[in-house]
């Protein structure tokens, strides 16, 4: 039996104005997964939590739904920023959404680059140049520790939830691997003597900061549904 929630109607208006992809629309519209949109354009982000959320989910992309937009992150925290680019999607689609948002903090830094960990070095969010920056102002000092913290902020039927999950490690002097992207070539977490640029990406899904948080949003989406199956019967 197909539901139809506020996420199917959603779908299908946008499907009416040719806003949402056909092979998305007719995969969602026939399916018993619970429907999610993750408020992200970013590939390899998108790739990590495909993989931990496995396909457990119907999970929409701002691709899918044909909305290109560079969400702003200018919020002080990286709580605000996830809270933002959820409300912000909901209030366009009206439906089920997640968004994330992750900072590298280091302690010689005091906590930065942070909430600032994307643009580092400026609004082009260039990786290799924000490591430069990052290396540049750690020079030599013997604290290298950091940490790398994801938070989700996650608005499902129309209530608002948060997530967060930390690894802890350091940073090395020099890049190493060809994996991963952003600051992992040169984040090793503790308890690995390998960056997460030089993990194959099922093993770093299993430390990770993000693989943590988004590992804890999919127990309380399986908890969810799992209660709201029961309260239909």
């Amino acid at each position: 039996m197909l539901k139809y929630s506020n996420s199917n109607v959603a779908l299908n208006i946008l499907w009416s104005k040719g806003k949402i992809n056909f092979k998305y629309f007719c995969f969602n519209m026939n399916a018993e997964k619970m429907q999610l949109v993750f408020a992200t354009n970013n590939d390899h982000k998108l790739r990590e939590i495909r993989d931990i959320l496995g396909d457990s989910f119907n999970l929409l992309t701002l691709k899918d739904l044909n909305i290109e937009e560079d969400i702003p992150e200018n919020e002080p925290s990286l709580e605000g920023n996830a809270m933002h680019k959820a409300r912000h999607i909901y209030r366009i689609l009206n439906i089920n959404v997640f968004a994330d948002d992750t900072g590298l903090e280091t302690d010689v830094l005091n906590g930065l680059p942070g909430v600032h960990s994307a643009r580092f070095a400026g609004e082009n969010k260039n990786s290799d140049d924000n490591i430069d920056k990052l290396l540049g102002m750690m020079g030599h000092s013997k604290n290298r520790k950091a940490r790398f913290r994801t938070v989700i902020a996650l608005i499902l039927d129309g209530k608002e939830y948060v997530f967060e999950g930390i690894s802890e490690g350091a940073i090395i002097t020099e890049r190493r691997g060809r994996e991963g992207f952003g600051y992992d070539p040169v984040f090793v977490p503790s308890g690995s003597n390998l960056t997460y640029a030089e993990m194959p990406l099922d093993e770093k899904n299993k430390i990770s900061h993000r693989a943590r948080a988004f590992n804890k949003l999919k127990e309380f989406l399986y908890l969810y549904e799992q209660k709201d199956n029961k309260d239909r019967i």
